[in-house]
């Protein structure tokens, strides 16, 4: 028979787990009486664990929030993905570092040596993009106001920084239909229905000021696409409705496709043989697309289509002027 501080954790690994638990199903689960699991449901409640009982013969329990965060149980899975977003939040910009290196400290003290060996094989430095500037933080408190708003379906007014600079004025504050908040490539952008511009927007979490209280409650609209991240990085492609880019080409480059898969991006890459591949790849505009596949400095051919051949000899154009 296990003890009691053992059986203890067990309840409170399962109660955790899921919503609700009848009381037949805690008891089989455990191995132990109905008798024994109201005894053990007694324990966790003068622990601070507010442990919540439905009577009836389809009677059970509950785990609900309290007033203060008691100690949590986690399985070794959860362990490990909670350090790994603890150490990858440096770079979410959501102004949270302190916290998570903090918090990531306390769990590795505690940590097993099982785990603390499974961890270490996974270690791994966070870094921006190359080329990316450094994010602009975003306050928590900004990101909880908003979310609390996205969730309860309400409408929110802020004031809105330009590029980083508070509103100091007296203009009105913006007000929208919040949906989503979308964080991506270490900023942080709420999807939103303008109810003042009657279209769908995106806004810098980092340039918005929450005000209260928040307005009436709406019923939500279906974003562009069904998807908020798909529309997000649709817009960052210079899209309105899928995610792609509006323009698209390839040409035959004079290079081994080994040479030409390292830069490629998000781009396609045909093998032709030792020294030929076709590159397939996007852009907002076709004069865009052209001055990319310059970066390979090789010889192409085969352009496709006719715009993409035109934005070359824009582009050489420009070229020539500038040289002289």
């Amino acid at each position: 028979m296990p003890t009691t501080t053992a059986r203890l954790l067990d309840l409170l690994s399962l109660l955790q787990a899921r919503r609700d638990w009848p009381g037949a199903v805690l008891a089989d689960r455990l191995g132990v009486s109905h008798r024994t699991v109201r005894r053990d449901v007694e324990r966790l409640r003068e622990m601070g664990y507010r442990v919540q009982a439905a009577m009836g013969p389809d009677g059970g329990y509950r785990l609900e929030a309290g007033s203060e965060l008691p100690p949590l149980l986690f399985d070794d899975e959860q362990v490990i993905a909670l350090t790994i977003a603890l150490q990858a939040a440096t770079v979410t910009g959501a102004g949270i570092e302190e916290g998570a290196l903090k918090a990531l400290a306390a769990v590795r003290q505690v940590l097993p040596s099982r785990l603390r060996h499974r961890l270490q094989a996974v270690e791994f430095t966070t870094a921006a993009r190359t080329g990316d500037a450094p994010a602009p933080a975003v306050a928590s408190e900004v990101l909880v106001a908003v979310s609390d708003a996205v969730r309860a379906r309400e409408v929110l007014r802020f004031d809105q920084a330009d590029a980083g600079t508070p509103v100091t004025g007296p203009a009105p504050p913006r007000r929208v239909e919040p949906h989503h908040l979308v964080a991506a490539s270490g900023r942080w952008y709420l999807v939103a229905w303008d109810l003042d511009g009657d279209e769908w927007r995106i806004f810098r979490a980092d340039r918005i000021t929450p005000r209260t209280p928040t307005g009436p409650r709406f019923s939500p609209r279906e974003v562009p696409g069904g998807d908020a991240s798909e529309y997000v990085s649709a817009r960052f492609k210079g899209s309105s409705a899928a995610n792609a880019w509006p323009c698209t080409g390839s040409v035959v480059l004079h290079l081994p496709a080994g040479d030409v898969v390292p830069f490629a991006g998000d781009g396609a890459v045909e093998a032709l043989g030792p020294d030929r591949c076709r590159y397939t790849a996007g852009s907002w505009s076709w004069v865009a697309l052209a001055a990319a596949l310059g970066r390979f400095d090789a010889e192409m051919d085969e352009v496709d289509p006719p715009e993409l051949a035109r934005a070359f000899t824009r582009l050489s154009a420009r070229y020539e002027r500038a040289a002289h």
